[in-house]
């Protein structure tokens, strides 16, 4: 079965805000097997730039599984603490087999 992995960019306006949001969706996460590949560090837009300062990369052992974590009532909670910290797109891809 394929792993599905969250892709994320953002612009982080209210550390604070953000900050209640990653302490909040960690259970989430853990509770769904996922795997941070990329989180923060040193990036570089090279086409179609976004505008955005953080990228992240999330490893879910299923597309199913990475579908669900979004779903679920614990990442939905912590997504509503992250009201107000930034904009943020969030995309769930299928890998490959």
């Amino acid at each position: 079965m394929p792993k599905g992995y969250w892709i994320a960019h953002a612009e982080v306006q209210d550390m604070d805000a953000w900050q209640r949001y990653v302490a909040g969706a960690k259970a989430a996460f853990e509770a769904h097997g996922a795997r941070f590949l990329a989180r923060g560090g040193a990036a570089e837009e090279l086409e179609g730039a976004v505008g955005r300062t953080r990228h992240v990369v999330i490893e879910f052992p299923s597309l199913e599984a990475a579908r669900t974590c979004w779903q679920s009532q614990t990442y939905q909670a912590a997504r509503r603490q992250r009201g107000g910290a930034g904009e943020v797109t969030i995309t769930v891809v299928e890998g490959l087999g």
